[in-house]
């Protein structure tokens, strides 16, 4: 794949992007301070005009946007009759237009499915990736360029996890979170911007940091993310996305009636852990990978990382009666790696809403 950042001095580009310029470990800690930014060619961007958007993507979705504010950033979540999640996006509104920023291979997706359901209401989504990019960073490096503003509003959206937004709801039972001081926004930029920033870059004027380093911010901050940690079974519940993603107290949309249930009187069968790999080898777990008790499996592995602080991180989606202080193992090319389990949503989430807070360590901290 060639892109306008691929002649950034040490650029490796794939098929998904700027994958990193070098140094993968020394970029986190450079995106992490606001130093670097970093282009998201795996995120695609929607343009939804129209006098009924709000109230129409409100009727879809997870999410309560009927009164979204013009440039305040939100999550949306379309669930299937089941309160499987179907497809998952960033969402701000200027006052004109609602923007929905998705991951790249969901993006089809989710458009052909809004087209189908406009039916006679005054909305035109339209994808809108010749005219618009993505860029990630911190929300003081992203004022460093310039994000597109058609209607006068600033097009960025500040992410807000791990907050709990108004009708969410946290399962996550550790304090502090380790997302808390996650400082994350995507700026929506157009394509002269792009090229612009990627001359910079190549002139070393502007610090860049690839996919490879958001990735791994991300694993380390228990964020969930749709080409990762969504298959076809997932509920929101299980990836703790009831957070940023779920209003719980909002009007009818489909899955609704699940998502209560499970909230209210039942569990999700399955529960997000962050895992903390052994170190002592240099493979990490493919996507999809067995999370192993003995011999048995009890669940896989959605994304993995090598973070600069932690070391060898991932995710994994495992069965609920999973015991929280199981010793646990991952299947990997080099055999089974030791994976010590940070309980992300308890087995009692659900039914029981009121989970004790425990002080989370770091495994840095422990070990001293």
């Amino acid at each position: 794949m060639t892109g306008p950042f691929s002649a950034v001095p040490g650029a490796v580009v794939d098929d998904a992007g700027l994958q990193h310029v070098g140094n993968p470990l020394a970029e986190q800690r450079r995106l992490a301070a606001g130093a670097a930014l970093a282009p998201r060619a795996d995120r695609a961007v929607i343009a939804v005009p129209g006098e009924d958007r709000l109230t129409w993507l409100d009727s879809l979705s997870s999410q309560a946007l009927t009164r979204l504010d013009p440039g305040v950033g939100t999550e949306l979540l379309i669930l299937d009759p089941q309160g499987h999640v179907e497809h998952a996006a960033s969402v701000v509104d200027d006052a004109e237009t609602t923007w929905l920023i998705a991951d790249r291979a969901d993006v089809e997706g989710l458009y052909d499915w809004l087209r189908k359901m406009r039916f006679r209401l005054r909305v035109d989504p339209r994808i809108a990736d010749d005219e618009y990019a993505v860029i990630g960073g911190t929300a003081a490096a992203l004022e460093r360029i310039s994000p597109a503003a058609p209607a006068g509003v600033p097009l960025v959206w500040r992410d807000p996890w791990p907050s709990v937004t108004p009708g969410g709801h946290a399962y996550a039972p550790v304090d502090p979170h380790p997302g808390a001081d996650r400082d994350w926004a995507e700026a929506i930029v157009t394509r002269a911007e792009e090229a612009r920033m990627a001359d910079a870059a190549a002139r070393g004027e502007l610090e860049l940091a690839g996919l490879t380093a958001v990735d791994a911010l991300r694993v380390a901050a228990w964020r969930p993310r749709w080409t990762t940690d969504v298959d076809e079974r997932a509920l929101p519940h299980e990836l703790d996305w009831l957070r940023t993603a779920v209003h719980l107290d909002k009007g009818c949309y489909r899955g609704q009636e699940t998502i209560a249930k499970v909230h209210n009187l039942g569990h999700p069968p399955r529960r997000l852990v962050a895992l903390q790999l052994d170190g002592s080898g240099s493979v990490l777990p493919e996507h999809g990978a067995a999370v192993r008790l003995g011999d048995d499996a009890v669940g896989i592995v959605t994304s993995a990382a090598l973070h600069y602080e932690e070391g060898p991180i991932a995710l994994a989606v495992v069965r609920r009666t999973t015991p929280v202080d199981a010793p646990l193992t991952v299947d990997t090319a080099d055999g089974p790696v030791a994976a010590a389990q940070e309980v992300v949503v308890p087995p009692d989430a659900g039914a029981t809403a009121n989970v004790p807070r425990i002080t989370r360590l770091s495994r840095r901290a422990a070990a001293q």
